[in-house]
């Protein structure tokens, strides 16, 4: 059986020649400590290889750790990838450093973590809640450690939150295909069960039907979670009797999934339609897609200041901040309807 070889304050104290106590408060940065004992030690900790347990420390201290927790909903996704990017960045000017987990949205093993970091006594949680049962969430709210919840508010949880502006988003792209002749345009989305998805298709409908379409939702499709179900569902919308002459692609892994679609209709010389996706992709640049985009990273840095602010003022009234998204045009969402 393995034992655990990592050596312990008390061989730092013997090496030294000096008490459990006093070896404490030196490694500890503790004051009243004559120069020549510290000196001793360090050096008896330096030879050693003894590293100070500082989430040890602050909890004898009484104090949380320095440390925040991020509960992403996929740790696969570039988005929430960009996201913890932005938060640590923002934490690390504020001497907090970010510790990032993925709950690969499964509601059991989200609420694993929460506990798993509470036990650990982090100074704030920042959390992409599964959409399922939020009891946990609301405890963590009102049981004082600050929560903030990002891309997705969770019911009546009393928190913070960071969300993009779905609907406003999906109003530009639906705005700028209408704009360019289309009328039949077709909406994919993850997983009904996902409030973005909900947003975003709510939304859509909405945008059509301000612009005299009474009937959009023949057009809308969810359950793409990944590219491979989008370039199914794209498929057989394409291949419908009347087909969309445009496509909006709720994620980028849809749109990820259209392209290859699109790409094999381009082989066979079909007519391709327009497309505009959510969220902005590696690439999409040079290959001319047109997006919905929005800084990821500032979602990120939001998330950081608000579980900064909450930690310093745990009065403050839960808040929301709205990131804007912008539409980028490149090509694919100018194409017209084809004859």
């Amino acid at each position: 059986m393995a034992t655990d070889r990592r050596p312990t304050l008390a061989a730092v104290a013997r090496a030294a020649g000096v008490s459990l106590k006093t070896a404490s408060r030196v490694l500890n940065d503790e004051p009243h400590v004559a120069p020549a004992t510290r000196e001793r030690v360090r050096t008896a900790a330096r030879a050693l290889g003894f590293r100070r347990n500082a989430v040890a420390a602050d909890l004898a201290r009484g104090g949380p750790a320095p440390l925040v927790g991020f509960i992403a909903a996929d740790l696969a996704n570039s988005f929430y990838a960009a996201a913890a990017g932005g938060m640590e960045h923002a934490l690390r000017g504020a001497g907090r450093q970010l510790v990032t987990a993925g709950s690969d949205e499964d509601a059991e093993r989200e609420r694993r973590l929460v506990e798993t970091l509470l036990e650990r006594r982090v100074a704030a949680l920042v959390v992409t809640p599964t959409d399922s049962d939020h009891a946990h969430l609301h405890q963590v709210a009102t049981a004082g450690t600050p929560l903030v919840l990002v891309d997705r508010p969770a019911g009546s949880v009393p928190a913070d939150t960071v969300v993009i502006d779905n609907r406003a988003g999906v109003r530009q792209a639906v705005d700028h295909l209408v704009g360019h002749g289309h009328r039949r345009i077709g909406l994919v989305v993850d997983d009904a069960s996902v409030w973005t998805a909900r947003e975003r298709r709510d939304a859509f409908v909405q945008a059509l039907r301000a612009h005299g379409v009474a009937r959009p939702e023949p057009w809308v499709r969810d359950g793409a979670h990944d590219a491979a179900a989008a370039r199914g569902i794209v498929a057989e919308l394409l291949d419908a009797p009347e087909p969309p002459t445009a496509l909006l692609a709720g994620t980028h892994r849809v749109t990820v999934g259209a392209l290859a679609v699109l790409d094999a209709r381009r082989a066979a010389g079909s007519s391709l339609p327009a497309l505009v996706g959510f969220d902005d992709l590696e690439l999409a640049d040079l290959l001319g897609i047109t997006v919905v985009a929005y800084d990821t990273a500032e979602i990120g840095r939001q998330a950081a200041r608000l579980a900064l602010e909450r930690t310093a003022d745990p009065a403050l009234p839960p808040r929301r901040r709205t990131v804007a998204t912008r539409l980028v045009t490149r090509g694919s969402g100018e194409r017209p309807p084809a004859a």
